[in-house]
C-alpha cells in the first residue's frame, strides 16, 4: 500500500480572495483562521460568532440571493460554505459556473456525489468534506495505512462530546443537529468481508476503553467521503463509527426507530435541541486503527488524540468547533500552496498529513 500519496508537484494557485459563507462557530473561525494568510469576506444573514472587531470583512446577506451571491462569487478566488449541507448543491453549482474552488464540510453522501459529478468539467478544485470525519480522520487513516505492505483493516472513530455528560442521552449538540440527524438515520457505506456495501446506520455498537474510560461506537454515515471505493479490493475491512458514550446508541434508536420519528426530521430535530444545548466543555476524540502486513509480519498501527477547547484569537473554541474548522481551513492552505491538486475532485484521504500539519492551521492539531 506504501505510494498512495505518491510526491506530485503542484502549480501555486492564486489564491488571494476567499469568499466564506456562514459565521456560526466555525464559519466564524475558518474566516479568522484564513484571513491570517488571505483577504476574506464572510457572507451569512446573521451575525458573526464573536461580537468582537474581527480581521476580515463582513456582509449581512442571505446566501440563497443567487445574484447577490452570484456577484460574489466572481469577485473571489475561492469560496468555501461552512453552511449546513443541504444549501451546498447550488452554492457549488453557482462556484463551478463560475469558475472558481470550492471547499465545504459536508458529510452527506448526496451533496458529496452531486458536486462530484461538477467537479469533471471544474476549472479549479472541488473539495468537500473538509472536516472531521469525513476529513482529517480519512487523512490520518490513509497515512497509517501507506507504512503496510497490505492491508487487513482499517477501522476510524471519531467522537465529538461533552466533557462532562449527564442525563441518559450523555450528548450534546454542539454541531449541527441536521448533521447529527442525518448521519444517525442514512445508511453508511464500508467494506465488510472484503465487499463493499451500505450498512444501517447506529448498527455494529462495540465498546472502547480509553485511557480508563468507557465509551461505545456504532456505525454512522458520511464519516468515510470516499476512502471505500479507494481502498475496495484492498483490505477486508473498512469502517467508520461514532464515539459515543454508553447508551446513547441504544436511545437514538428508539427516537429514530422506534417512535418512527426518522420520518419527521423537523421534530427529532426540535426535541433534541430543547433538550440538549450545546456545552462550552468539549472533547474531540480521533482515534484509528490499521492492521495488516509489513512484508511478512502482522502488524497493527493506532492513532489517538483527545482534543479540548482552545484559545485562538483571543477567544475561547469549543473543540468541536476549532477542530472542524483548522481542517477546512488547511486544506484550503494546501490547494493556495500547491501541496495538493490544482483542479477537479479532492479525496481527502489523498492529501498527505505531513504536508496538512505543516499548514498554519493544521499546526493547530500538533
Amino acid at each position: 500500500m506504501a505510494g498512495l500519496h505518491k510526491r506530485k508537484l503542484y502549480k501555486v494557485n492564486h489564491i488571494k480572495k476567499i469568499l466564506t459563507l456562514g459565521t456560526g462557530k466555525v464559519g466564524t473561525l475558518v474566516s479568522i483562521l484564513l484571513s491570517h494568510n488571505y483577504q476574506v469576506t464572510a457572507v451569512d444573514k446573521g451575525q458573526p460568532y464573536y461580537d468582537v472587531e474581527l480581521p476580515f470583512t463582513f456582509k449581512k446577506i442571505d446566501v440563497t440571493d443567487t445574484k447577490q451571491l452570484t456577484e460574489l462569487i466572481t469577485q473571489n478566488d475561492a469560496v468555501v460554505s461552512s453552511l449546513p449541507f443541504y444549501l451546498n448543491k447550488e452554492i457549488a453549482r453557482l462556484t463551478h459556473q463560475a469558475g472558481k474552488h470550492y471547499f465545504d464540510l459536508t458529510e452527506d453522501v448526496q451533496t458529496t456525489n452531486y458536486i462530484r459529478d461538477l467537479s469533471k468539467s471544474s476549472k479549479g478544485v472541488m473539495a468537500p468534506q473538509c472536516g472531521l470525519a469525513p476529513g482529517i480522520i480519512g487523512i490520518i487513516g490513509a497515512d497509517l495505512a501507506n507504512s503496510f505492505t497490505k492491508l487487513r483493516d482499517i477501522e476510524l472513530r471519531v467522537g465529538a462530546l461533552p466533557k462532562y455528560p449527564n442525563g441518559l442521552l450523555a450528548y450534546s449538540f454542539t454541531w449541527s443537529p441536521e448533521g447529527v440527524i442525518n448521519e444517525y438515520i442514512n445508511d453508511a457505506e464500508a467494506i465488510v468481508n472484503g465487499k463493499r456495501k451500505m450498512v444501517p446506520s447506529l448498527e455494529g455498537v462495540e465498546y472502547i476503553n480509553i485511557e480508563g474510560k468507557e465509551f461505545e461506537a456504532f456505525l454512522t454515515s458520511g464519516g468515510l467521503g470516499t476512502m471505500c471505493e479507494t481502498y475496495e479490493g484492498k483490505l477486508d475491512t473498512l469502517n467508520y463509527k461514532s464515539i459515543r458514550y454508553p447508551g446513547h446508541g441504544r436511545l437514538m434508536k428508539f427516537l429514530t426507530q422506534e417512535l418512527i420519528l426518522k420520518d419527521n426530521k423537523d421534530i427529532l430535530r426540535s426535541i433534541l435541541e430543547n433538550a440538549k444545548p450545546p456545552v462550552e466543555e468539549d472533547v474531540v476524540y480521533v482515534y484509528a486503527v490499521v492492521e495488516g502486513w509489513k512484508h511478512t509480519k502482522l502488524m497493527r498501527s493506532e492513532y489517538y488524540k483527545a482534543f479540548y477547547r482552545k484559545e485562538i484569537n483571543g477567544n475561547m473554541w469549543r473543540a468541536i468547533s476549532w477542530t472542524t474548522a483548522a481542517s477546512l481551513a488547511a486544506v484550503v492552505e494546501l490547494v493556495a500552496n500547491g501541496s495538493i491538486q490544482s483542479s477537479g475532485f479532492v479525496k481527502q484521504e489523498e492529501i498527505p498529513l505531513s504536508h496538512f500539519l505543516n499548514t498554519s492551521s493544521g499546526k493547530l492539531f500538533q
